[in-house]
């Protein structure tokens, strides 16, 4: 990302100049959509683009599963995407006209829509292989972490979950945009709400057994884990409900995507605009 964030700043000068003036621009032969950065930014974009439909490969044919997890396909699939924005100003020198216009903007939908997909993702539990939770396995992930935090603490454990129930978050009821809306609030509040506990539990401590500062880290951060699982099992429902309208919007978005960048290559290796040949 740094090195494609370099390229578009060293290039600013010859992406602003018109066209007339860029063909006489010392960087001409080099940031050109044929030139060598240009065209080779296309070629790595294609091949990332490509790549990026092995994940949904990976996720329907489980005879993959040697090559790692759902879940960390997903941070791949992702970061890869990620790129591809910067890849492809550079491959078309910051000028969408026509196919490549729609391509970029195909992508960029994409994109946005990919990391609300990861974000909806991680709203629901999982295991590290990335298989989702029962709700019987996420009360026991959650019991392990109140026993630990009272551990931790050194507070009874029954102390330990009134202070957690007393920031818990409201339910709140709504469509696929106001569940949406609640899921980031959910975030924001817990956020907010966590770091509240550290005064509670010092406070609470008996006198002369107050937790040290490193016992108080471990346990905000135990509690953060355990007020995200009841999160995440309280708005279950909606997350599956706004993931599955996900899918609907991110698939054909992808799909008009890919036939753009392949009407696109079909064209530029038909009229011979390669420095490969």
């Amino acid at each position: 990302m740094a090195i494609l964030i370099g390229i578009n700043a060293i290039g600013t000068g010859y992406y602003a100049s018109p066209m007339a003036v860029r063909v006489r621009h010392p960087m001409h032969d080099w940031l050109r959509p044929s030139g060598f950065i240009g065209q080779g930014a296309g070629l790595l974009a294609f091949a990332i683009f490509v790549f990026l439909w092995l994940y949904p490969l990976r996720k329907r044919v489980k005879a993959l599963a040697w090559t790692g997890s759902v879940g960390r396909w997903l941070d791949v699939h992702v970061t890869a995407a990620l790129t591809l924005p910067l890849l492809l100003a550079i491959h078309a020198a910051w000028r969408f006209d026509g196919v490549i216009g729609l391509g970029y903007t195909a992508i960029m939908l994409v994109c946005a829509s990919g990391v609300v997909g990861r974000y909806l993702y991680t709203r629901i539990p999982r295991a590290r292989s990335g298989v989702e939770l029962t709700r019987d396995e996420v009360g026991a992930q959650r019991t392990a972490l109140l026993d630990r935090i009272a551990a931790t603490t050194g507070l009874d454990r029954q102390v330990v979950d009134s202070t957690l129930h007393s920031v818990a978050l409201p339910t709140l009821q709504g469509g696929v945009g106001r569940s949406m809306i609640d899921l980031v609030a959910g975030d924001l509040i817990r956020w907010s709400r966590v770091r509240t506990l550290r005064r509670r539990w010092v406070t609470l401590a008996p006198p002369g057994r107050r937790p040290s500062r490193h016992s108080l880290d471990e346990a905000v951060r135990l509690a953060s884990r355990e007020m995200a699982l009841e999160q995440q099992v309280r708005l279950l429902d909606a997350t599956h409900r706004v993931f599955r309208w996900w899918h609907v919007a991110h698939r054909p978005v992808a799909m008009t995507a890919l036939i753009a960048v392949l009407v696109h290559v079909i064209v530029v290796i038909a009229v011979g605009a390669t420095w490969l040949g």
